[in-house]
């Protein structure tokens, strides 16, 4: 019967977190509470939001299977775009998101260079967000329907991992996961997200602690590791120059070995950057959190925090990759045929009484952390991006009337975000060996590629960049990189750089107009008052 007690700590998890996410956020009465929690929020909680945000399932899970493949930590070696990128925004992003108090960051681009690029941006975002994130939901459903088996069906036995033929049971997951994290996001708006993301992250990467210290033990300690897997006892086992196979390729082999190979030191310091700086300097879902600090230099403490820390969050979900390779060589009887499983089938069979529920509450979290975050974000963009202009236009604007929309936007995303989880669930159903890292990240990066490039030029240059040089740009850049993915050419990890770049070289050739530029100047002397519609909206609506 200890399987109850594994199934109490699940159930008293998802109690939980929704009773915490509905106290936290009960005194939502408008969208700039909604959006940006009175802009409040500690920066640590902020901090905290960002790794819970950002640490899928997809990462919990998937990150594994990468140690596990590799038998290195070369994943981790991306996590210096991480700082890199993340630096950039820092010190170049943030501050005139404050300057203009946004809703959104595609605010500033209606006051750089006008209403047609925050559309386009803003659309964007909301496609990409909602098929990166509805992409994910498949992971966590895969571990809800096999607990479901282990603790109900066969009562705390063995599971067995068996190739995936119907998707009826994932959707019945996935919809009980949205269901729940929808629940309390739509009542409590990002203060709901951001609270509970900071219980999340604890959750998670304590859990994640506990199955290594457990791990290490069953396998016999770092001396059996080493005997196993020797590159862990050398620079091999840690970084990936990209030269190591290339002996008898010749120069072109060299370079088309550089750009198509996942994890290199080149993908790693220059497309890990720019992907870096596309996902936290233009992405609604990661930068609003970053929004709800009091002032940009603690936005900014935030988000350098939380880039320093996801160098040993990678390390650790990675290396439970690689200790569980010498676990299943030691014992291979409940080893998956997919690498995507190798975490789960340990955590159900293997892990004890106990230790098992806690590590799959922390998966849960991972779901759960993600995709509130989301759901705020895609409701927030599509409410002040798109509706306030229409309540503007047609005399019905009211924070009652924001409010009640961005509540219905939460709804729609949330049903969207299970039919591409849904889809993405029978994709998986069809073949097996699809990778996830590489799938969730290729849809991301494909898209905030052309985002980052048309923020660029509006962040390093002060007359350059039009509504109609953008939308020719972002155009350009997105056939670019999907003609460049769709013959293999390159491998994801330099999508986001490659995009940028075109938009870059082809936006900066208009000039932006003398009316947009009149608008940012007044914008930045006399201040966006949060407490009404924001300014720039009444000038360009009249």
């Amino acid at each position: 019967m200890g399987f109850l007690v594994d199934l109490g700590i699940i159930l008293l998890y998802f109690a939980g977190i929704s009773a915490i996410g509905l106290y936290m956020g009960r005194r939502e009465e408008s969208l700039k509470d909604f959006a940006l929690a009175g802009r409040q929020v500690p920066w640590w909680a902020v901090m905290a939001s960002i790794i819970a945000a950002e640490t899928s399932a997809a990462t919990f899970l998937g990150a594994p299977g990468e140690g596990f493949a590799k038998r290195s930590l070369a994943y981790v070696q991306l996590t210096m775009g991480v700082v890199l990128g993340r630096w950039v925004v820092a010190n170049v992003f943030l501050k005139p998101y404050y300057d203009y108090k946004v809703y959104t960051v595609y605010d500033y681009l209606a006051v750089r260079f006008g209403p047609r690029s925050k559309s386009i941006v803003s659309a964007l975002f909301l496609i990409m967000r909602t098929l990166a994130s509805g992409s994910r939901l498949f992971i966590p459903s895969l571990v809800m329907v096999l607990a479901w088996k282990l603790f109900v069906e066969q009562q705390g036995k063995s599971i067995t991992f068996q190739p995936v033929t119907s998707v009826g049971p994932y959707l019945v997951a996935i919809g009980a996961l949205v269901l729940l994290t929808a629940f309390y996001t739509t009542k409590g708006g990002i203060k709901a997200v951001i609270w509970t993301d900071v219980v999340q992250a604890c959750i998670m990467f304590g859990s994640a602690i506990a199955a290594i210290v457990f791990l290490l033990n069953q396998i016999g300690g770092w001396s059996a590791l080493t005997a196993a897997v020797p590159a862990m006892t050398h620079l091999d086992g840690y970084f990936v120059t990209g030269f190591e196979t290339t002996g008898n390729l010749g120069f072109v082999g060299v370079i088309k070995h550089i750009f198509t190979g996942d994890y290199t030191i080149f993908s790693a310091v220059f497309g890990a950057t720019m992907l870096n700086m596309a996902m936290f300097g233009t992405d609604q879902d990661m930068v609003q959190r970053m929004l709800t600090a009091e002032t940009h230099q603690k936005a900014k403490r935030s988000l350098l925090s939380a880039a320093f820390l996801d160098i040993p969050i990678a390390a650790i979900f990675t290396f439970i990759g690689i200790l569980l390779f010498v676990y299943y060589q030691q014992d291979p009887r409940f080893m998956p045929k997919s690498n995507a499983d190798i975490f789960s089938s340990y955590i159900l069979n293997v892990l004890p009484v106990g230790l098992r529920g806690l590590v799959l509450a922390g998966v849960f979290a991972t779901a759960m952390g993600s995709l509130s975050a989301a759901l705020n974000a895609l409701a927030t963009s599509a409410t002040n991006d798109w509706y306030v202009p229409y309540l503007v236009r047609s005399g019905k604007y009211s924070d009652h009337n924001a409010m009640v929309a961005a509540r219905w936007f939460t709804a729609i995303f949330s049903l969207l975000m299970f039919v591409v989880a849904g889809i993405f669930a029978y994709m998986k159903v069809a073949d097996p060996s699809i990778r996830i890292i590489p799938v969730v990240l290729g849809i991301a990066s494909y898209i905030v590629g052309p985002m980052l490039g048309v923020f660029l030029i509006g962040m390093l240059t002060k007359d350059r960049g039009s509504d109609t040089g953008n939308a020719i740009a972002v155009c350009a850049g997105l056939c670019t990189t999907g003609v460049l993915g769709y013959f293999q050419l390159v491998s994801f990890t330099w999508f986001a750089l490659i995009g940028s770049a075109v938009v870059v070289m082809i936006g900066i050739w208009f000039r932006t107009p003398a009316s947009a530029i009149a608008l940012a100047k007044r914008a930045r002397e006399s201040g966006i008052d949060e407490g009404d519609v924001p300014m720039f909206l009444r000038e360009h609506l009249g």
